[in-house]
């Protein structure tokens, strides 16, 4: 097969006449025949050199780098087809288009206005006609193949209601030459404007919304959506695409310019060409002229007139033929009709930012550059400016509107520049094209159309729920926007006013809970007129109690049989939760803020959101320094300690969970003082540091088996057989791990008893027992992942990895060991990432890879020296002696062991399970390669170093 051309490419697009009828006709024979179809088709572009780009329902689009092979290759398939022997299909009649333009391209596909060009060209054919365009032609025309000449067909409107096009057919003397006229804009009656720039993207929409309109049962069709998201140029590609399907043509309505409901009759008589015949009412004139119409009317901006909307309806009921295709902000509540909210277009998550080949594959980029492209001819998307032109894209909600106001900015700003002024959108985005209707030239004043629809309860409930961030549930907006009871308006109904009229969009939660959502553009507007009101203020409070009753309600449940589904309901919260927790530290809401930051901890564990717990519980632990001890500063301070630890944190972990054990003492709350006194023993242990823990685990365990509350006794549990675990105390891991696993599955907290089985794996690694380790991480696992609790899966990812190397399996624990280094890096797991590049440096030398083991053990040693991490320095040096036996220095490595050993025994800590297994595999091989009585020199003159020392001969 050829290569995919680029640069200036001619594409053929094909499609079968009539496939559809033929398909209801001969569904068997069909098949056969559209395989041999394709064989004929694939064929003569093939051996033309032509790239086949892929089959497109019963046609093909291929792309040549020359355009005469193109036009060879579709008169070789036309030749081909008529030569064929077909069965009771008949002959198969197929329509060509070529055009030739430049190739944009992503994922070994092509896009853009030149393949939207070639496919609308074909669309206005006839099986068996090739047409081309104007720049096909130039190139062709003046080496045509013997016998072969072009006929000139004009120009033509094609169907994607853009400039004409100059057509050509081309005529050979042994095919059919003599067609019915284009199916072009020019051949139904119509009056579709033409359009400035090309339609782009909304694909699925354009057939969704075809599909609707040739329902039987389908005779109105509304498309809502806020200003600004595109309604009117997808109503006018619907009915373009549409035009053959109605013989009496299709016809605009643009109801933008009248306010009063009694101009639309005349509106819609004068699009129709009906004039007043002064004998009966206008009204009834237009009644008869439709009557035995089969047309298609299209009613742009009904929601200005929407007292009107009993007309469409009074149109269709006496003319069966007719139907409608409606423009609204509003919903038009009339009897059969069919609504289809029109989306904002598709954005790029400027977090997950694809390549830059593949960014214009989202549609509001595409408009973005094809419009900045328009004020600045040399503008491109380049590796400097793409992160920044998703973000515009994603800023403005993907909104077809402000994304053209803001790409006509780019004369004046690179995207970086643009898109800090993005900020203020309302303020920017300004200076539309002036053939724009005066409300679409600004975003606030394509907004404010739609905010002067409302009634003024509603307008107040409006700039009310401007103070949710991401969507809100009806209970919330409730709770907020009607605390003082004084909104005239029912708030359920004032919902779904706003709904109907586009200023919110309703999502259904997999709970089945509706969830209501407003665009960040509407949402600006709506701030605007709060700030505005003078009752911001009390609106925020309202909000901020709202949700601290809600997160209490919630943190329970955290720890429970639905903690599945309300981890869920907090995460579709979060934005409203940061809002909270900003607004309670910014006014030094001390008590506000700290019993915020103590529920939701749980829920920044199990979505491993470290990094923004440990933040948020900080700022709200600062903000409370002047107050004496409480219970919900005890419960945040634990909460900061176990985020820190699993961060590595050590001094952040130690100094709240010490502050923790204080305050929970001071207020005699036995519940946390437990919690937090095994969170510091497991913090301590995990450091480690010497300083004895067995007083804190015990004073914990006795607490916690005193208050009858299981949940706690498994936690403290839990907490002490991972101190059990990192202080080598192998024995009494089991115990602890089995008795808390049996406690969470009682009361339905998967966290826990992936949390408590991955000690459990880990110490009967250490014993030995490979297999109940391997099967207890494995399950560990799997409740992590059902629960998407990523900081469970990261730890047993590593533990299966450890497995594995101890076993000799170093193909799978790389495997394990690389999963688990992306999710550590991705959840900012510090403490973790250091381990992984260490076991991973162990892998690298069992593939013979030193000088990579030497890097990767080198980049952990550092991570464990900032991190301030004695045992994990030791383990470095330990894989650090396991190059330097490998390429040869086997002193250097018994030097290296002998004080690893050392150092083990005067600090007072153990080795880790797998890191045990490979040093004695190092020993053994050791002793084997040196005489004993160089081995026994160095490995004294190894166990005399200091740390400082060993790790300086390490990397001499």
């Amino acid at each position: 097969m050829a290569k995919r051309p680029t640069g200036t490419v001619t594409f053929l697009f094909t499609d079968i006449e009539g496939s559809t009828r033929l398909w209801e006709q001969h569904p068997v024979t069909m098949q056969s025949a559209v395989a041999q179809h394709d064989t004929i088709l694939h064929g003569a572009v093939e051996e033309r050199g032509g790239y086949v780009v892929k089959t497109t329902g019963d046609g093909l689009f291929a792309a040549f780098a020359v355009a005469d092979h193109a036009l060879a290759a579709a008169l070789a398939a036309q030749h081909a087809l008529v030569a064929a022997t077909w069965n009771d299909t008949g002959p198969l009649r197929v329509r060509m288009g070529l055009h030739t333009g430049p190739a944009q391209e992503r994922d070994g596909d092509y896009f853009g206005p030149a393949l939207n060009r070639t496919a609308r060209l074909m669309a206005v054919g006839h099986g068996g006609q090739i047409l081309l365009s104007l720049p096909t032609y130039e190139l062709v025309r003046d080496h045509l193949p013997e016998g072969v000449t072009l006929r000139d067909l004009g120009e033509q409107r094609l169907k994607d209601l853009t400039r004409p096009e100059h057509v050509y057919q081309i005529v050979a003397a042994d095919l059919p030459g003599d067609f019915p006229p284009l199916k072009t804009l020019d051949v139904r009656p119509n009056n579709l404007p033409a359009q400035p720039t090309a339609f782009i993207g909304r694909e699925a929409e354009l057939s969704v919304v075809k599909k609707l309109l040739l329902r039987d049962d389908a005779r109105l069709v509304t498309l809502t959506g806020p200003g600004g998201t595109g309604k009117t140029r997808l109503g006018l590609q619907v009915a373009a695409d549409l035009m053959d399907q109605f013989e009496d043509g299709v016809y605009f309505v643009d109801l933008a310019p009248i306010t009063t409901p009694s101009l639309v009759v005349p509106s819609v008589a004068q699009a129709l060409g009906v004039r007043d015949q002064g004998a009966q009412p206008l009204l009834d004139t237009l009644k008869d002229y439709l009557r035995e119409k089969q047309m298609l009317l299209v009613f742009d901006n009904l929601e200005q007139v929407v007292a009107a909307a009993p007309l469409v309806a009074d149109l269709l009921a006496v003319a069966p033929r007719l139907k409608a295709l409606v423009t609204s902000r509003i919903v038009l509540h009339l009897r059969g009709e069919q609504e289809f909210s029109v989306p904002p277009l598709p954005v790029p998550d400027p977090r997950r930012l694809p390549q830059l080949s593949e960014l214009s594959q989202y549609a509001a980029v595409e408009l973005f550059v094809q419009r900045a492209v328009n004020v600045k001819p040399d503008f491109e998307v380049t590796d400097d400016n793409a992160a920044a032109v998703a973000e515009i894209c994603y800023r403005l909600d993907g909104l077809p509107l402000a994304i053209e106001l803001a790409a006509a900015r780019i004369k004046l700003f690179p995207p970086q520049t643009l898109l800090q002024r993005l900020t203020r959108r309302l303020k920017v985005l300004t200076g539309g094209s002036r053939d724009l209707p005066a409300r679409q030239q600004t975003l606030r004043d394509a907004i404010t159309w739609s905010y002067d629809l409302l009634s003024a309860s509603e307008r107040i409930l409006f700039h009310r729920l401007a103070v949710f961030i991401g969507g809100f549930t009806l209970d919330a907006a409730e709770a907020v926007c009607n605390a003082s009871d004084d909104l005239d308006i029912d708030v359920l109904d004032g919902i779904a006013s706003l709904v109907d009229k586009s200023l919110l969009r309703q999502q259904e939660q997999a709970d089945g809970e509706p969830r209501f959502v407003m665009l960040e553009t509407l949402r600006e507007y709506a701030a605007e007129r709060l700030d505005a009101s003078g009752e911001a203020e009390a609106v925020r409070r309202a909000h901020v109690q709202y949700y601290l009753a809600w997160v209490e309600d919630a943190e329970p449940r955290l720890k429970g049989h639905d903690q599945i589904v309300w981890a869920k309901r907090l995460e579709a919260d979060n934005d409203n939760l940061r809002t909270a927790i900003a607004w309670a530290v910014q006014k030094s809401e001390a008590e506000i803020a700290l019993r915020l930051t103590g529920a939701l901890s749980w829920f920044w564990q199990l979505g491993s959101r470290l990094s923004e717990g440990c933040s948020w519980i900080e700022q709200a632990w600062a903000s409370s320094r002047a107050v004496p001890p409480s219970q919900a500063r005890a419960k945040a301070l634990f909460g900061l300690g176990v985020l820190a630890t699993w961060q590595g944190d050590w001094t952040t972990a130690r100094s709240a969970l010490e502050a923790g054990v204080a305050d929970a003492r001071a207020v005699d709350d036995r519940r946390y003082l437990a919690l937090t006194l095994s969170g510091l023993a497991q913090a301590i242990a995990m450091q480690g540091a010497p300083d004895d823990t067995r007083l804190l685990a015990e004073e914990s365990l006795a607490l916690a088996r005193s208050l009858g509350d299981r949940w706690v006794l498994a936690e403290v549990l839990n907490q002490l057989g991972a101190r059990a675990l990192f202080l080598g105390e192998y024995d009494a891991v089991p115990g602890l791990a089995q008795e808390s696993v049996r406690l969470f599955e009682a009361v339905g907290d998967r966290r826990g008893i992936s949390s408590s089985l991955g000690p459990l794996g880990w110490a009967t690694m250490a014993q030995g027992d490979y297999e109940t380790a391997r099967i207890a991480n494995e399950k560990s696992l799997v409740a992590a992942r059902a629960l998407g609790y990523r900081i469970g899966e990261a730890y047993n990812l590593a533990a299966l990895g450890d497995i594995a190397r101890i076993r000799g399996d170093y193909a799978a624990a790389g495997s394990y060991y690389e999963e688990s280094l992306v999710l550590c890096r991705d959840l900012g797991l510090k403490r973790d990432i250091p381990a992984l590049l260490h076991n991973l440096g162990y892998v690298a030398l069992a593939h013979g890879d030193t000088a990579r083991a030497y890097e990767l053990q080198r980049q952990s040693l550092s991570l464990h020296q900032e991190a301030g991490n004695n045992v994990g320095i030791l383990e470095a040096l330990d894989g650090l002696a396991a190059v330097a036996r490998t390429t040869g220095d086997a002193t250097r490595a018994a030097r290296l062991l002998g004080a690893v050993e050392a150092l083990h025994e005067s600090g007072g800590t153990t080795m880790w399970p797998a890191e045990r297994v490979e040093y004695d595999r190092q020993v053994a091989a050791l002793r084997a390669e040196l005489d004993p009585a160089t081995f026994e020199r160095a490995w004294l003159e190894g166990r005399a170093m200091t740390l400082d020392q060993a790790v300086a001969h390490a990397l001499h």
